[in-house]
């Protein structure tokens, strides 16, 4: 049977999440189609109909999807669920939301954020923030499952030149309704897209340190700021830029760690980046364990030193 995957999008283009989740689908074997469920979204779909790998875009378009509502986009996939042996979504804010919902109404149990495609019943996913792999065989007859970008490779996003078909939307559920969205705006690049994360840590002892120190570095490489959790819990920056289990999980081509002991949590969200540096000035900080290059120094005077080499 096909393989199905659920889009994310804004309605006018394919989020990248989707492109490491198609990776994902084509692993797990039969052909693959993705679902682009929203309003006016003909441009997304479009979009989604060149990525490599993809064989079929369906897509769904009514005003109660606009917004990607979990009652509503749930309903949309159970209407064509019976047609694919796996349905895949990132493990995205957004596929969270929705997976869980798909997975009970279908009786299966959700396989969340797989790192591996084993066989298209077995999958790998990590445990204990990460200290350990999952090895985990489904039986159930539809799959639903949740796939971390960062173990995948993105899908070509161009070359693709997969059929559009329309279905008919589902109606709205009426179960909840979109009220508004507060959009924190940033010139830097989306975190979990990055190329380049710069992150600051409890050392950094201020807010006011926090940007004096790691803004320069990040404005001179083009990078996006991150932060640990204890350097979000002190205040020194907003929630969304904490990296980590219980944040974001990133795997830039280039992860800068300045004055972050690295706790098991913080290790779990970025140490699949595929270079890291650490500046640290205790040799016995865990963040050496999974560094590329480690500078053990004092971050006030390293960081400013780098940004002058730059």
């Amino acid at each position: 049977m096909s393989v199905l995957v659920i889009a994310e999008h804004d309605n006018t283009s394919i989020k990248g999440a989707t492109l490491n989740t198609v990776t994902a689908a084509v692993a797990c074997g039969g052909d693959v189609h993705v679902l682009v469920a929203g309003h006016n979204a003909g441009s997304a779909a479009a979009a989604a109909a060149q990525i490599a790998g993809v064989a079929k875009v369906i897509h769904a378009d009514a005003a109660g999807l606009a917004h990607g509502l979990a009652e509503n986009v749930a309903a949309q996939v159970l209407a064509i669920a019976s047609n694919y042996s796996h349905i895949l979504f990132p493990a995205t804010a957004g596929g969270k939301n929705v997976a869980p919902r798909v997975a009970a109404k279908l009786d299966a149990a959700q396989i969340s954020d797989i790192t591996k495609v084993v066989a298209a019943d077995t999958f790998e996913r990590p445990i204990y923030a990460g200290n350990a792999i999952a090895t985990v065989q489904s039986a159930d007859s539809v799959k639903v499952i949740t796939v971390r970008a960062t173990g995948f490779d993105a899908a070509a996003a161009t070359g693709g030149a997969a059929a559009v078909d329309t279905a008919a939307a589902t109606a709205d559920g009426g179960k909840s309704s979109y009220l508004g969205s507060e959009i924190a705006k940033n010139d830097r690049p989306e975190l979990t897209a990055a190329k380049i994360i710069v992150s600051g840590g409890r050392a950094l002892g201020s807010k006011e340190k926090f940007d004096e120190v790691m803004t320069p570095l990040a404005d001179k490489l083009g990078a996006a700021i991150g932060a640990s959790r204890a350097a979000v819990d002190a205040g020194y920056a907003p929630n969304d830029l904490q990296v980590g289990q219980t944040g974001k999980i990133v795997a830039p081509q280039l992860y800068i760690a300045a004055g972050i002991s690295g706790a098991i949590q913080h290790l779990a969200g970025m140490k699949d980046s595929k270079v890291i540096v650490a500046i640290n000035k205790d040799p016995e900080a865990p963040i050496f364990s999974v560094a590329d290059y480690g500078l053990e120094a004092d971050l006030f005077t390293a960081v400013p030193e780098l940004v002058k080499a730059l």
